[in-house]
């Protein structure tokens, strides 16, 4: 079986989990991957282990596990449900896959930072994954004065081998059976 690699980026409350769940409903052999399932689990259960300060090295190796496993134990298509708006992150992880035989598709999630704001300000999600803010509010301000660096940008044509962009939700279904379509090419070949 040739294998996607799905890679969500965007920022908090611009529906990546949302769409990672509804993707793998239509793509049979696909497992979601979410980051912060790790971190809740991590939270709720290792508290104390967390760092303070710094990169959450624990949830990242949490994670490499959970990913080094779905990659060499099972013939999952893999949704990666995380912001990935670091670019050199993205492409360093992207080559990993590549040079693994995956096919690379990304999921650029570019909704107006207004929508973004009221998703927020309505969510019910727990902040229990949070470890350095104390609300999504704080996050998403922290990703907006992010996107002035030179390493968080959107994804550019070529970074991987397919590229979808969803500026609202009326385009998430259409991406999601291009996706299922690419799936079944590859299948075929």
């Amino acid at each position: 079986m040739n294998r996607l690699v799905i890679m969500t980026v965007g920022k908090t409350h611009s529906g990546k989990t949302t769409f990672a769940k509804a993707l793998e409903k239509e793509m049979p052999y696909s497992a979601v991957i979410d980051q912060d399932n790790h971190a809740e689990f991590l939270h709720t259960y290792y508290q104390t282990l967390l760092p303070k300060q710094g990169h959450n090295t624990i949830k990242y190796a949490l994670t490499q596990t959970i990913v080094n496993h779905a990659v060499n134990e099972t013939n999952c298509h893999l949704i990666l449900c995380n912001s990935n708006r670091n670019r050199k992150s993205r492409l360093k992880l992207l080559e990993q896959f590549q040079n693994k035989g995956f096919t690379s598709i990304l999921v650029n999630f570019e909704l107006p930072e207004h929508v973004l704001k009221e998703r927020v300000e309505k969510s019910r999600r727990s902040t229990a994954i949070l470890r350095t803010a104390s609300t999504f509010d704080e996050v998403l301000t922290r990703q907006q004065d992010e996107t002035n660096k030179d390493e968080i940008v959107a994804p550019i044509e070529g970074e991987a081998d397919h590229l979808f962009i969803i500026k609202n939700v009326d385009e998430i279904q259409s991406v999601i059976q291009g996706i299922v379509n690419i799936a079944h090419m590859r299948e075929m070949s």
